[in-house]
């Protein structure tokens, strides 16, 4: 089993920042990728970004591409997010799991959720 707990969630102004942190402990060596997934009211949850911590890889969903920067190892991973807008607000996921690099963005990939931590951002 691996426990993820999120932590660095807040209210944040438009246009502000914020970073997201992601503690794992457990039997992490049994994963390969840690990501970010988000659900805003009344939304699906959605890949935000992902670091494959073996190889070094990271992937990014389009809305947060070139706003964010995902960082860490099998046991940590954080989410620098940059000029954040209205619709980023939502309730963020740290997800882990050993995980196709080619379905990363698919949350059936993951194994394994923090319980989430909220992201409000005002105008």
């Amino acid at each position: 089993q691996v426990q993820l707990v999120e932590s660095g969630g807040g209210l944040v102004q438009a246009g502000g920042s914020l970073r997201l942190s992601c503690a794992a402990s457990g039997r992490t060596f049994s994963t390969n990728i840690l990501g970010w997934f988000r659900q805003a009211p009344g939304k699906e949850r959605e890949f935000v970004a992902c670091i494959n911590w073996y190889a070094g890889d990271t992937y990014y969903a389009d809305s947060v591409k070139g706003r964010s920067i995902i960082s860490g190892d099998k046991n940590t991973v954080y989410l620098q997010m940059n000029s954040l807008k209205l619709e980023d607000a939502a309730v963020y996921y740290c997800a882990a799991g050993l995980v196709d690099s080619k379905r990363y963005f698919l949350e059936t990939q993951y194994d394994y959720w923090g319980q989430g931590t909220q992201v409000t951002v005002s105008s």
